[in-house]
């Protein structure tokens, strides 16, 4: 196919129902942007010669000298089938753990998704994680199976051989899709059941007011996914949605091609050959017939298709075998040019022949074009996920709102059709590639206005050689005013070189978007219906003045591009369903964000990334005179990257936060080639730690039983003093300074579970926090059914977790979360007499709330925020808490009888005045926010880190997942390099049918720099590890221990000589923080000898 115009791509943009938007996802190094330059060269863009080596998606730098794709790119092709004409706007995306957020950028985008596996590596951990995105957000899979020529070259394979291990692939791909199909059925089958047993229930009430219960009914789990189609769901070459292909070499196929090739030769029907080519089913030679079973036979599979492509690969690569060749190539119809067939590479010939019996392209894009949804099939499930932000649910938003439902489905091009798109991110390109900015091509009289122009100076030239300046002011005054006018525009380019201009990487859903339209910028918190409540009816961003509306700002839309890969197009107007580019939302855009014509549009549910960042260090400029430029280049880095955040810490240090190590070198590499253009000094990485408090130990450090001092050692870290007291139990009691307040507290760690139940549940947590908020306010949220039945399914299961003596009634009497009142510690409520609506009163929908008729109520977010400033900070380096219950045992309030300021002054009696100060103090109004209210908050903190020191403490360093693809040489090396580095391997399993190993590690993040670098070069580049932050894991060593016992001593000797690993940690981060660090930097001194004594 030769090169599209741009004018047939955007005749192409009017029909949604041939457009297809699609994004390649895979693990790292599995052939995705291999794959993209194949597609881009059946359009005629580069060269299929230079398909696979050019990588004409990957435009950085970094890309091509990493070979790895760090950003996802989109570009537009065209694809004939038959008589109908289709749009394929693909973006390929990243593969790299680190850059999982730019998968869920293209995601969002697309209808559709390729997922390539690689043939010999089969299933990775990326491959899994790129198909739970795909399922998340409802778009629909086809798989290619790449690097088929692997099988052949690498692993030597028989075609049966290979046969059997494609099945074991196609099982790998099927289970984990199958596993997330499961878990939506059972989830929909478990809110079905709640709904009907609500409904018996109150059926029972009605008929049986006794409340008789009859015969239990028996719960089978299996009986929805059974009732569940689930045909169109798993991956099957005889279904059409599976191709084979090898992209380095040019070619793949679908089973489709190989029955309309073989039904025309063999006489039997394409729809027979199409079922029974995967599968079970022989070619009886005698009878001509396709029998079903195989014993001692060859699978059709292997038979009709692979011995061909196994015998072509044998003749051309292996045997170099001149006549056997050009037989094949006479038998298929193929015509190479002479160059190709005498090159000394076998593999170009290889491509030659392929590329024309069976295009990789042709066979991709056929399946995508027959497979993939067009914009039109948009499901109405994924328009009203879309839509439903946080606690929202689709049938409480306004009517208006749902009415924009059949826009979505409709892709409307008319004029009265609101306009709805979404920017998945934000992209920079330099200045001077756009369109507006490039030197166009000169017409034919300006061309011929040039000649006569040179020829004219030419002649001035040689005739008169001497005088050059007159000859140069009559040439300038000969010089036509447009071409002097283009020279100056010309000269004025360098002043923008290097500009970075954002360019929004968006997705029309409906109407048609036009250069210079005003839209409404819908922030993420922004209510459709209050913003049809503020807006005058029927108004639209088109509308002169608005009213400010919380959350809704208006932009315009300066310029529409069409991406196509390393270029960008100009366009005038973008109909629905298209991926396009916007300019000039740089102001009004951050990462994210929703456009609209219409105020009735609620924001779209944020983007799901898979990859915490966790990885910050922190950046200043070499030279302190451009700090301006580094905070202007580390903003424009923030709103570049989707998954990078920019902090300005308490210090004023200014840092980055990034996913992993190559994700933050090249975050570095913008920084300084990009945006801010300075050098900057960058620290070592600062390593995140948590800290927690465990039980005391029952045995010392040489496993001998302790006694009672090491408690007594422990406790004795709390000195006390006249405000402070230290019960032998663990409870600090601590009055504040003006000795108006006593608050006692006690810590005690929460069962290893709790905590991660509370960090996977935070964003529960934050909505039960808000709507607390709200009913205090005196206002109410509406929250979904299903946010409502998840915050009682996590108290039901905090409840589970906290069970025994000493936790009874705790989930009722939980006071608040913290820190940022939705993180992993509890603060408790155990004050006699003191009875206050626990967090989740909120839930209770039918009660009101209960009057509390206590005066010390007024101070309770005192003690609140006290609590989130000790969970915030701890006592051992300045980290956060996690895992701590901070139970409040005392509370006492002792106000002074004497006249405050707020007494009334006058002719009151004294009666009507102490009535009138206690209904003050009642209600709270005696110093709510002044100065007692900060000795409160001070003494509730400092009370915490008291009795948290007065248990064992230990921190807790962030873990990551670390899985290994290694050799059997290289196994020892692996293991050398994690033990090394702290790691522990939980697994080890060899891949079946290869030599491969697969190791599944932990490895601490503090020991996780230079890692991948390093196992590589320990492997020769045989293994290639995967980081990904897991979990969070307790330090078994006490960083403040100390021999104390005999065996002790014996053991580790008197200054304990062997590396406390949580010691060297907390001293580190202390050291970075300018805290104090304890430690002795000379001991036993004594006078240098000198080198003249020596003599």
């Amino acid at each position: 196919m030769g090169h599209t115009t741009l004018d047939k791509i955007k005749a192409l943009q009017k029909n949604p129902a041939n457009i297809r938007n699609l994004c390649i996802l895979a693990h790292v190094d599995h052939g995705k942007t291999t794959l993209a330059d194949c597609l881009v060269a059946s359009n005629g863009i580069i060269s299929s010669r230079l398909a696979g080596k050019l990588r004409y998606l990957d435009s950085r730098e970094d890309e091509q000298i990493r070979g790895i794709t760090m950003k996802s790119s989109a570009i537009s092709l065209h694809y004939a089938s038959g008589k109908t004409d289709y749009l394929i706007n693909l973006i390929d995306s990243p593969g790299h753990v680190d850059f999982s957020s730019e998968v869920s950028t293209a995601v969002r985008l697309c209808d559709g998704a390729i997922i390539m596996v690689d043939a010999v590596e089969g299933v990775c951990p990326q491959t899994q994680a790129v198909l739970r995105q795909a399922w998340l957000e409802n778009i629909r899979p086809v798989l290619v199976i790449n690097k088929m020529d692997r099988l052949i070259m690498e692993l030597k394979f028989t075609s049966q051989e290979a046969y059997t291990h494609l099945q074991k692939i196609l099982e790998q791909v099927n289970a984990v899709t199958g596993s997330l199909f499961t878990s939506k059925v059972l989830e929909e089958r478990a809110d079905k059941e709640k709904e009907k047993d609500k409904e018996k229930e109150k059926e029972k009430e009605d008929i049986d007011p006794m409340g008789c219960s009859g015969s239990e009914q028996v719960y089978d789990w299996s009986a929805g996914l059974e009732d569940s189609d689930d045909s169109q769901l798993y991956f099957s070459p005889d279904q059409g949605n599976v191709v084979f292909a090898s992209a380095t070499d040019g070619w793949g196929f679908s089973i489709q091609q190989f029955a309309n090739i073989y039904s025309q030769k063999m006489g039997i029907r394409g729809e027979v050959l199409r079922k029974t080519l995967w599968g079970d089913f022989y070619l009886h030679a005698k009878a001509k017939k396709i029998m079903k079973g195989t014993k001692g036979k060859k699978p059709l599979f292997v038979q009709l298709v692979l011995d061909n492509i196994w015998s072509l690969y044998d003749a051309v690569v292996t045997r170099r075998d001149q006549d056997k060749v050009e037989k094949m190539m006479l038998s298929l119809g193929v015509k190479v040019m002479a160059r190709d067939s005498r090159h000394s590479d076998p593999k170009v010939l290889l491509s030659a022949i392929c590329g024309q019996w069976l295009p990789v392209s042709q066979a991709v894009l056929s399946m995508v074009c027959e497979k993939l949804p067009s914009p039109l099939d948009m499901t109405s499930e994924r328009i009203e996920k879309l839509m439903s932000v946080g606690a929202r649910r689709f049938d409480s938003l306004p009517t208006q709102t749902q009415e924009l439902k059949t826009a979505f489905m409709q892709c409307s091009c008319e004029d009265t059709a609101p306009v709805i798109v979404f920017v998945s991110k934000m992209i920079t390109v330099d200045a001077k590639s756009l369109p507006q900015n490039k030197q166009r091509p000169l017409t034919q009289e300006e061309i011929t206005q040039r000649r006569e122009l040179a020829r004219q100076r030419h002649a001035e030239r040689q005739a008169t050689s001497q005088q050059t300046a007159p000859a140069h002011i009559s040439l300038s005054l000969c010089i036509p005013h447009s071409l002097q006018m283009q020279a100056l525009t010309v000269a004025a380019k360098p002043e923008d070189e290097g500009k970075q201009i954002f360019v929004a990487f968006a997705r029309v859903y409906s109407g048609v978007v036009r250069r210079g339209q005003r839209v409404f910028v819908l922030g993420p918190k922004y209510n459709p219906a209050q913003g049809l409540r503020v807006l005058p009816e029927g108004s639209t961003s088109m509308t002169g003045s608005l009213p400010p509306v919380p959350h809704l700002a208006c932009c315009t839309l300066d310029s529409l591009y069409l991406l196509m890969g390393r270029e960008l197009e100009d366009l005038e107007e973008v109909p629905p369903g298209n991926v396009l580019g916007i300019g000039g939302l740089e102001e009004c855009v951050l990462k994210s964000a929703t456009l609209s014509t219409s105020p009735a549009l609620p924001p779209f549910i944020p983007l799901n990334f898979e990859a915490t960042p966790i990885v910050r260090v922190a950046i200043e400029p070499k030279h302190p005179s451009e700090m301006p430029k580094l905070v202007r280049g580390m903003r424009l880095l923030n709103q570049a990257d989707p998954c990078a955040e920019v902090l300005i810490q308490e210090t004023g240090e200014h840092v980055l936060v990034t996913a992993g190590e190559v994700h933050l070198q090249r975050c570095l590499d913008d920084l300084r080639e990009r945006f801010a253009k300075i050098k900057i000094s960058v620290s070592k990485p600062i390593i995140p730690f948590r800290e927690t408090v465990v039980k005391p130990p029952k045995v010392d450090m040489v496993n001998e039983d302790l006694g009672k001092q090491q408690k007594v050692a422990v406790i004795h870290q709390v000195k006390e003093s006249d405000t402070l007291h230290l019960d032998p139990s663990g409870l600090v009691t601590l009055t504040t300074p003006n000795r108006q307040a006593t608050v006692g507290v006690r810590a005690v760690p929460l069962p290893e579970e709790v905590p991660l139940l509370l960090e996977g549940s935070a964003d529960l947590i934050r909505t039960l926090e808000q709507a607390g908020q709200a009913q205090r306010d005196g206002r109410f949220l509406d929250m979904s059914p299903r946010t409502h039945d998840a915050l009682l399914g996590l108290k039901s299961k905090l409840e589970g977790l906290l069970q025994g003596r000493k936790w009874r009634n705790a989930v009722d009497r939980i006071w608040a979360f913290g820190p940022r009142r939705h993180g992993p510690n509890i603060l408790l409520n155990s004050v006699e007499g003191y009875q206050r609506p626990s967090v989740w009163h909120c839930l209770e929908r039918d009660k009101g709330e209960k009057d509390g008729d206590n005066a010390i109520r007024d101070f309770d977010n005192s003690i609140v925020s006290g609590f989130q400033l000790a969970t915030l900070s701890g006592p051992m380096c300045e980290e956060p808490l996690m895992g701590v219950c901070f139970s409040v045992e005392r509370w006492e309030m002792n106000f002074p009888i004497q006249r405050t300021h707020l007494d009334s002054v006058g002719d009151e009696d004294s009666n009507s005045h102490d009535q009138r100060r206690h209904e003050d103090i009642g209600a709270g109004v005696v110093d709510c926010y002044g100065p007692f209210s900060g000795q409160l908050i001070a003494a509730v903190k400092e009370a915490c880190r008291h009795a948290f020191q007065a248990k064992p403490q230990r921190l807790m360093a962030a873990m990551y997942t670390c899985e290994i693809m290694a050799t059997a040489e290289v196994l020892g090396r692996v293991y050398g390099v994690l033990g090394k580095r702290e790691g522990r391997v939980l697994q080890e399993e060899m891949k079946e049918g290869t030599d491969m190993f697969i190791i599944k590690a932990v490895l601490p993040v503090a020991e996780s720099f230079g890692f991948a670098d390093e196992i590589r070069k320990r492997t020769s580049g045989l293994a290639s590890p995967q980081l990904v932050f897991s979990h969070w894991e307790v330090i078994g060593s006490d960083p403040f221990w100390v021999p104390t016992t005999e065996e002790e001593y014996l053991h580790f000797g008197e200054k304990a000589d062997s590396a406390n690993q949580a010691l060297k940690y907390m001293n580190a981060v202390r050291r970075r923080k300018g805290l104090y660090v304890e430690e002795k930097i000379v001991e036993h001194g004594e006078k240098q000898r000198t080198l003249g004594k020596n003599k």
